[in-house]
């Protein structure tokens, strides 16, 4: 991975300057990425870790980069020595890649030299942002089309990173290839992709192209039927170049839909396949699809075996930004960890104080019941029944008996050193689709959801009032 040292917001390192200038920079802290609820974003699929390991282990400044600096006329020589030898000695936590995770929850914390920890909080948040929002809308999409879904979005992403970690973030989402054949190099997954319309077109007939595109790939011959008339010409012919290759013995693959109304046109299709003799000829269709499309092509009753889904997928359309943070929880005083806590007039917006981690809850069949947010040296027994309570409305609580408990977070880097190593992204796929089974459907339904229940450990919920207090007494 290139160096991305100085891919951060100015006042990131304005700020390291002054705690280098008052003598703050070695002191301790702890900061924590989560995100907030907001509309369509009732939980989210954790991706981006391994570009953020990948970020961490290339922290440094370059000669050049110092040059820059000090073109800015807002540094001291101090600073530049400092950067000169800057290497990041924290410690790292975070939630694997291809968990569920929910609002408030810790994804990743960062304890370190506040003058450290301090400068990696907007390439962090820019890598684990925007994969973690692609990867939820991938699961979206995925979960409501119930069928194979490729990922054809390079075109139309916000930049060739976006693209690349785009593709990447939706293959955990749940996505079975990606057209993109940087993102298949990099990360050894497959790629899928048929032809374009400029094929057909530059042909003299629809029906050329279509014994062209079989006699050069007769072993994946999907024929995009749309250009001109996709049920009197695109179908038709498409069987013709079918039964040529079947009398070669060869067999199709099937034909794409990009256009038109795709329920209509998917069923009259599969009719004249059927009645051709080819019911195992696949049907795919394209076109700015999202999940509520595919819910509703689902309602229709639309005959389709696979989806190719670009735009709307890799640019998370109606939700374009995660929006996740990057919030000061502690600093080291005289070598005592004090809880800091950010407090504001809208509610969201206050922040959970202390080191924390976040428990999975599950009942006796394994399936998740509730998360619990706490601090990070809190130990529970399984053996003893187990109460938590909404942290706002407190008097809604429950109660378990017979359950286990899983801790989400796995240590990443310790000191400087990296310490978890990321498994393959054919892995992480894998990972994520048992961690969505983990799940009953209502929690991650389209529409209306049932509220997940995100609690706060009692410790953590009286640490929380008692700073409440005191900020208020204050």
């Amino acid at each position: 991975m290139r160096n991305l040292t100085l891919l951060t917001d100015l006042y990131q390192l304005t700020m390291m300057n002054a705690y280098l200038e008052t003598g703050k920079a070695d002191t301790m802290a702890n900061f924590d990425v989560f995100f907030r609820a907001k509309e369509h974003l009732e939980f989210a699929v954790c991706a981006g870790l391994e570009q953020a390991i990948d970020y961490i282990n290339n922290l440094h400044f370059e000669e050049d980069d110092i040059a820059y600096l000090r073109s800015l006329n807002l540094f001291g020589e101090d600073f530049f020595e400092y950067l000169r030898h800057f290497k990041f000695t924290g410690s790292i936590s975070a939630i694997r890649e291809g968990e569920i995770v929910f609002p408030g929850e810790p994804l990743l914390t960062v304890t370190a030299p506040l003058i450290q920890a301090q400068l990696v909080e907007t390439a962090l948040l820019n890598i684990l942002n925007h994969q973690t929002l692609i990867a939820t809308k991938s699961m979206k999409i995925c979960q409501e089309a119930k069928a194979s879904v490729m990922e054809f979005g390079l075109r139309r992403a916000q930049g060739p990173d976006a693209g690349i970690y785009g593709a990447r973030a939706a293959i955990i989402g749940g996505c079975s290839s990606t057209s993109n054949v940087l993102t298949c190099q990099m990360f050894d997954v497959p790629c899928s992709g048929t032809h374009a319309h400029s094929w057909v077109m530059s042909f003299p007939t629809e029906l050329d192209a279509f014994r062209a595109y079989a006699k050069i790939y007769p072993n994946n011959c999907l024929l995009l039927v749309d250009t001109y008339d996709t049920l009197k010409s695109g179908v038709p012919n498409a069987i013709k170049v079918f039964d040529e290759m079947r009398a070669q013995g060869l067999k199709p693959k099937g034909i794409r839909l990009d256009s038109g109304d795709l329920a209509y046109l998917s069923k009259e299709a599969r009719k004249m396949l059927d009645e051709a003799g080819y019911p195992d000829a696949v049907i795919c269709a394209s076109g700015d699809i999202d999940e509520y499309i595919l819910s509703s092509l689902n309602q229709q009753g639309a005959k389709i075996d696979v989806y190719g889904i670009g735009t709307k997928l890799i640019t998370s359309s109606l939700t374009p930004a995660l929006g996740g943070v990057y919030k000061l929880s502690a600093l080291q005083e005289n070598g005592v960890w004090v809880p800091k806590m950010k407090f504001s007039d809208t509610v969201e917006k206050i922040t959970n104080p202390g080191i924390k981690t976040t428990w999975r809850i599950y009942n006796e069949e394994g399936k998740a019941k509730a998360d619990l947010i706490s601090l990070r040296d809190e130990t529970f027994d399984t053996t003893k029944p187990l109460t938590i309570f909404h942290p706002v409305e407190t008097w809604k609580h429950t109660t378990f008996t017979k359950y286990s408990m899983r801790n989400l977070m796995v240590e990443v880097f310790r000191d400087g050193v990296q310490v978890y190593f990321s498994p393959t992204l054919k892995e992480i796929a894998a990972y994520a689709k048992k961690m969505r089974e983990e799940f009953w459907e209502e929690y991650t339904r389209l529409v209306n959801p049932h509220v997940y229940k995100v609690d706060l450990s009692d410790k953590l919920y009286d640490l929380k009032k008692d700073l409440t207090y005191k900020n208020a007494k204050d």
